[in-house]
């Protein structure tokens, strides 16, 4: 299992995080995805992990930017 951190900017509603966890829970071997309002933080769990531009187009998708990138 892969999980990988990221920040989203432009969230400022639940609606916003659903939008953002719907985007980015379609993509392949993603297997839960958590969104804090508050933070912007995101957190996405898969089975090897995502590329970056897969979570930029799923954002953007959404209608939102990855503010902040950070992989763990």
């Amino acid at each position: 299992m892969s999980t990988q951190t990221f920040k989203v900017a432009g969230m400022t509603c639940q609606h916003c995080v659903a939008s953002v966890q719907e985007e980015l829970g379609e993509l392949p071997e993603v297997t839960n995805v958590e969104v804090s309002l508050d933070s912007g933080d995101v957190t996405v769990t898969s089975e090897s992990g995502i590329s970056k531009e897969a979570a930029d187009a799923a954002v953007q998708e959404a209608g939102y930017t990855v503010a902040e990138w950070s992989r763990t």
